[in-house]
């Protein structure tokens, strides 16, 4: 199991500092429906990430990702694949950043979340689990990276909970704060949202070339090897 959580673990850390999704549920805690939409909104996450992340272990582990030596060519070029596309996403990411003096500017649909039924709140949540190519990628890549471990079925299913886990902290630990923290949970939730908000180019911008930087050396490395 150890080799299976060692090789998803870039990738769920990744999905757990996105800062969209942090925003976006601290947003929803400070609206008169607060409670309620933010736990439809953290369970649909934990549960579409947790779809995405059991369907590519099997997937992978049933189309033989890991082999005797290793995992197998076809999953080392998967990562390669994936690697440059890190790497594309976090030029895009820097590209559009905001320019000095400016602020970042919020997606239109976050202005209306005070008016977010749990329903919508939860079709949020679909969305930028599955819909979000980043996070989307992020997830695929840990995934597959546990599929192709030499980790025994039991070991692959505990990496798979794990990196469910980790990457629904961008959720839980809001919920927890909002609903554990007390009078000042507002005030240092609103801090968490100003932060993200203010570094979001910056932090993902590392964390993707970080991570395309790692897949393409790993793809690149097992490749020459096999």
């Amino acid at each position: 199991m150890g080799d299976a959580v060692g090789q998803m673990l870039a990738s769920a850390v990744g999905i757990a500092i996105s800062p969209i999704p942090i925003i976006t549920v601290v947003l929803m805690l400070a609206t008169p429906r607060g409670r309620v939409n933010g736990t439809a909104f953290t369970l649909t996450w934990v549960v579409c990430v947790a779809a995405v992340v059991t369907a590519v272990v099997l997937l992978g582990s049933g189309a033989d990702a890991s082999g005797d030596d290793g995992p197998a060519d076809w999953t080392l070029w998967v990562k390669l694949v994936l690697g440059v596309l890190f790497l594309l996403l976090g030029g895009k990411q820097w590209a559009g950043r905001p320019r000095e003096g400016q602020e970042a500017e919020q997606p239109g649909w976050m202005k209306a979340i005070d008016r977010f039924t749990p329903a919508k709140a939860a079709g949020s949540a679909a969305v930028l689990a599955v819909a979000n190519p980043k996070n989307l990628v992020l997830a695929v890549g840990g995934a597959l990276s546990i599929a192709g471990s030499d980790a025994s079925a039991g070991g692959k299913a505990g990496a798979a909970a794990l990196m469910v886990l980790i990457a629904s902290l961008c959720a839980l630990i809001p919920l927890g704060v909002y609903l554990l923290g007390g009078a000042r949970s507002a005030e240092t939730l609103s801090g968490w949202k100003t932060w993200m908000a203010r570094h979001n180019a910056a932090i993902m911008t590392t964390l993707l070339i970080v991570l395309g930087a790692k897949y393409i050396g790993d793809a690149v490395s097992g490749l020459a090897s096999s």
